[in-house]
């Protein structure tokens, strides 16, 4: 519920503090006193739009903190930890908004800084202001499924079989426009694997044929050099082979000493003995390569022709291949991925089709349910001629989305011999926040939202229409936080909370909310309501049977 209301600098409120409690409470005062400016300042908490006009004059900056405790299962937690505002599930939830007289603006929430349109979806999930030009869900019928499936309990998982069928056509249409252009496409692909599969590229090949063309352009300069290491080594001058025989010829005499010296040599020995094998064999290779430099020449030339083509280095066209050679068995058994695409959507859409046809069947009967509960709350609200219709229509198949395939929409008829309509082409406003609250009572479960604001729902009506009103206020109250902004002395009297709202000052106005604690102080209001300026001994009498007679209905409940 909101449990707290401070307000800084916005027009006529210098600065207010409300701390509001459970059940019904009403607020009243004179016309002009400032109870529009509450609800304009508690709006601009909730993240409505912001105007620099609501910075009171002189000031630089106004100022609005709204405090809700709420529920430890409250969807506000969930919504909060998805966009990373660190908030303990029980806590208090305080909305704020700072206004600059240039019209700029600031959220917060728990003092963490936030969007404005996080700081709006967060209010809806807390409080719901009903006034007589804004009822929220009759006026926009957007909003009129959302209402509904609250009062059928649709869950959200249609939701899911809606994203699944979408991906599922997304795939068999980007298969269909593959499918459109893939003859000429097949046509280049063809021609590329038979290049390169005449070539039959491999990994890590280019450098080897750079290496290999290097040699060969220098072939007579490597053979010499080859020849000259080789005779070199297998001289018959070789030191390492005399000192080794030298030594071997006296290992007797030197003992165990020259043993180290003596095996040194020895491994030395086979170490060129290995690189006079390794000489000749790559002599044998450069003679057997002697007509190869013309091939090497073309296969580098060709591998890297094909390089460019495919704007890819050489060591890539092994995996470019194989590559286009997936494109073309994907257009060559195009028709059986197109079938299998199809079966798909045909499945998902049967899936996500029986889903929403039960769901439609949930809004149908919760429609009827509906419609029968509000048609008797109408009669109480001095509406007793008017018809509420819940009008469930099957959307066509390009309209069908995450919420099903029906369009929803409240209408209403004011008089018998009319078709029922939009509400605001039908009702008068005072009409519309009374239809509201019929909603609001039959529904009165469902919704997240624990606070509800009635701005002035008594519009138009008084006596025992009025008092119906009260009633129905009283009884909505046991179940959530009801605000009412009120002209009605019947309904005021109804509230377990009464807040008188004034002005005062000559030149300097500022607006006021007192707390009527006692019963005294609410009697006087009550009667400044029923008789106006002066209150006459009878006002006060009439005063007194309200609250009287609202107090027994109340302990009768």
């Amino acid at each position: 519920m909101l449990s707290a209301l401070t307000i800084q600098n916005v027009v006529l409120i210098d600065r207010l503090h409300i701390e509001f409690k459970n059940g019904l409470c009403a607020l009243t005062g004179e016309t002009g006193a400032g109870k529009s400016i509450l609800l304009d300042s508690l709006g601009l908490a909730l993240g409505a739009r912001a105007e620099s006009g609501l910075v009171r004059k002189n000031t630089d900056q106004a100022s609005v903190s709204a405090t809700f405790e709420v529920p430890q299962t409250h969807i506000v937690y969930t919504l909060l930890q998805d966009a990373d505002i660190t908030v303990d599930s029980g806590e208090d939830i305080l909305l704020k908004r700072i206004l600059s007289k240039d019209g700029r603006s600031k959220a917060y929430i728990n003092d963490q800084p936030v969007s404005a349109g996080l700081l709006r979806s967060v209010g809806e999930t807390l409080l719901e202001i009903h006034g007589q030009f804004e009822t929220q869900g009759l006026l926009n019928p957007a909003s009129h499924r959302e209402m509904l499936d609250e009062y059928a309990n649709v869950d959200g998982a249609l939701g899911q079989a809606w994203d699944t069928f979408n991906i599922a056509q997304k795939k068999l249409d980007k298969l269909k426009n593959a499918a459109l252009n893939s003859r000429e496409h097949e046509h280049y692909l063809r021609a590329s694997l038979e290049d390169l599969d005449a070539l039959e590229p491999k990994s890590g090949e280019g450098e080897i044929l750079v290496q290999t063309r290097e040699r060969l352009m220098h072939r007579e300069q490597v053979v010499e050099g080859l020849n000259i290491a080789f005779e070199t080594l297998n001289g018959e001058d070789d030191p390492v082979r005399k000192s080794w025989a030298t030594l071997e010829r006296l290992a007797d005499k030197l003992g165990q000493d020259g043993q180290g010296a003596i095996e040194a040599l020895e491994r030395a020995s086979a170490e060129i003995q290995e690189a006079l094998s390794e000489i000749q064999r790559v002599s044998s290779n450069i003679d057997a390569q002697e007509n190869d430099l013309q091939k090497t020449d073309d296969r580098l030339f060709n591998l890297r022709a094909q390089a460019r083509k495919h704007n890819c280095d050489i060591d890539d066209l092994a995996a470019v291949r194989e590559k286009l050679a997936q494109e073309l068995n994907n257009i060559e058994h195009a028709e059986d991925h197109l079938a299998t695409a199809m079966k798909d959507v045909e499945n998902n859409k049967a899936a996500y089709v029986a889903m929403a046809e039960k769901i439609s069947e949930q809004r149908q009967s919760a429609a009827i349910k509906l419609d029968t509960l509000v048609a008797t709350e109408l009669p109480p609200l001095k509406l007793e001629k008017a018809r509420f219709l819940t009008d469930i229509q099957r959307l066509e198949e390009n309209d069908w989305g995450a919420h099903g395939m029906d369009r929803v929409r409240f209408l209403v008829a004011t008089n018998p011999n009319s078709e029922p309509g939009a509400l605001n082409k039908i009702a008068s406003g005072g009409e519309m926040s009374r239809f509201m609250l019929a909603l609001k009572v039959v529904m009165a479960e469902v919704g997240s939202a624990q606070s509800l604001i009635f701005d002035e729902v008594d519009a138009g009506i008084g006596g025992g229409t009025a008092d119906a009103v009260g009633e129905r206020l009283a009884k909505l109250a046991q179940d959530k936080q009801i605000i009412v902004v009120t002209h009605a002395p019947q309904v005021a009297a109804r509230a377990s909370h009464h807040y008188i709202v004034s002005k005062s000052g000559d030149q300097d106005l500022k607006t006021t909310v007192i707390a009527l604690d006692s019963t005294q102080a609410r009697r006087e209001e009550i009667a400044r309501m029923l008789a106006g300026a002066v209150i006459t001994p009878e006002a006060r009498a009439a005063a007194d049977k309200l609250l009287e007679s609202s107090a027994t209905t109340q302990e009768a409940a």
